[in-house]
């Protein structure tokens, strides 16, 4: 997937509104412009409300010019709103309108999705996000679509999340966590007939190898795939 017309940097980035993309995560909302490689961020947390992370996005990236956002959030989103109050962050998520709170168009879209569209290179990809919990989404030719495959069961009366979150690695361990990613990744691969797998989050990095037919990704993905995002063949599903 083409990644769109090159950005403008120096003098034409000043000249020139960007694409505000922003991260937001149980423990930092992290934010770009998609016209430079300054990469901003605050903790977020329990008490963060959509509110709130408004005015301090909005206070940090003063010096930055932008027309449009793009919002990668935990949870199930639907219709450019989030169908489900994120269990990590503060109330008020499901009703507030990003749009008006920014004065911009806003492209609200699951996190995971978000950096499984930045790093797109073709065919039929599975993006597995392994964090706090297990983010997952699948994308094909220019098409995402968010999957919510954390919490069905796997074994033992626990779910996937169970064993390939945070809360997994804590019980089992690096070794037996390891495992039962491994093999996580090869039933949810072969149940949605990806052609390959790209293992991201902030856990990926403790694999010692990627399992076959996986490659590792990158959290700076999320800002690529936020800037697709405005890309006229993408569609979110």
């Amino acid at each position: 997937m083409s990644a769109g017309a090159p950005v403008p940097t120096g003098a034409d980035a000043l000249a020139e509104p960007g694409i505000l993309v922003l991260d937001v995560g149980g423990n930092a909302v992290k934010f770009k412009l998609s016209s430079g490689e300054e990469r901003r961020k605050f903790p977020s947390g329990p008490g963060l409300t959509p509110e709130r992370m408004v005015e301090k996005v909005l206070e940090e990236s003063g010096d930055w010019r932008f027309d449009r956002v793009s919002i990668g959030c935990p949870g199930p989103i639907s219709g450019d709103r989030i169908a489900l109050e994120p269990v990590n962050l503060g109330p008020g998520w499901c009703a507030f309108d990003f749009a008006a709170a920014f004065g911009r168009p806003v492209r609200l879209v699951n996190d995971a999705a978000m950096q499984a569209l930045g790093s797109y290179e073709g065919g039929k990809m599975l993006f597995l996000g392994l964090g706090t919990g297990l983010g997952a989404a699948l994308v094909i030719e220019g098409a995402v679509l968010s999957l919510e495959v954390a919490h069905l069961p796997y074994k033992a009366g626990r779910t996937f999340e169970d064993y390939a979150g945070r809360r997994g690695l804590e019980r089992m361990g690096k070794r037996r966590w390891r495992k039962a990613v491994r093999d996580i990744v090869e039933r949810l691969r072969a149940a949605l007939v990806a052609d390959h797998v790209v293992l991201g989050g902030g856990n990926a990095g403790l694999l010692e190898e990627m399992p076959e037919g996986c490659r590792r990704g990158h959290n700076r993905n999320a800002f690529l795939g936020g800037v697709r995002l405005w890309e006229g063949g993408v569609r979110v599903l």
